[in-house]
């Protein structure tokens, strides 16, 4: 009996503490697509072909409130216009990969993948890297597409009370605190931060704070590196 490739299962392990808050994430994924009209089946579909919870829900929200077509595909491209740093920051670690590989980890591509498997492939330059990404990005793929399954039949039988809101948060704080561990570093993800919330806060629109929240962030990153210092 064939046996996975360990690098893989490392990146199902490493995965693993993600799949807590990924769960909720899409049990409101779920429940968001049920709730703005789409049948169960729209869900689940839509679940597997967009693969994007943040784009996700502004999609349904958008498509709940009858907004035309060209907004709600133009607002999930702004959405997601953070994959465009991800591909280019990882695409060397992938030049090697056949064009089947390169297609699929691009469609797995998540916030989560991309974080886990530059921090492994800094760490360890032996890892086999499609085996360990793929062990990462499968998995959350997995868990997210089950869990939107779960919301969309319970529709809106989960209570507000339980607060899954807080999921998607938690993840990626989950992410960022390891990442922190020079003043750049943090220099960059406080800024970021700081940027997003006072972006959300003046109604910039179509969803861009999380564009110019990494801009910024990264800009502040840059600047700090250039006078050097670790923490």
């Amino acid at each position: 009996m064939p046996t996975l490739p360990s690098d893989f299962l490392d990146g199902v392990r490493d995965a693993a503490p993600l799949h807590l808050g990924i769960a909720p994430f899409g049990l409101v994924a779920g429940v968001a697509a049920v709730e703005q009209g789409l049948s169960i089946f729209h869900a689940i579909g839509f679940s597997s072909v967009v693969f994007a919870g943040a784009s996700q829900l502004a999609m349904i929200e958008l498509l709940g409130a009858d907004a035309p077509l060209a907004i709600v595909v133009g607002t999930a491209v702004v959405v997601n216009l953070r994959m465009l740093m991800y591909s280019a920051s990882i695409a060397p670690h992938f030049r090697d990969f056949a064009a089947r590989s390169k297609a699929v980890s691009s469609y797995l591509l998540t916030d989560q993948a991309y974080a886990l498997s530059i921090a492994r492939y800094g760490r360890d330059g032996e890892t086999d890297r499609f085996a360990y990404y793929f062990g990462v990005a499968a998995s959350l793929w997995v868990v997210w597409q089950f869990a939107t399954i779960a919301g969309a039949l319970l529709g809106t039988g989960l209570p507000p009370e339980w607060g899954f809101e807080f999921a998607a948060p938690l993840v990626f704080l989950a992410l960022l605190v390891p990442a922190l561990k020079n003043r750049a570093a943090a220099a960059s993800g406080l800024t970021g931060g700081v940027v997003a919330v006072a972006v959300v806060v003046a109604g910039v629109p179509f969803h861009l704070d999380i564009i110019v929240a990494a801009v910024v962030g990264v800009l502040a990153g840059l600047a700090v590196e250039s006078f050097g210092g670790e923490l």
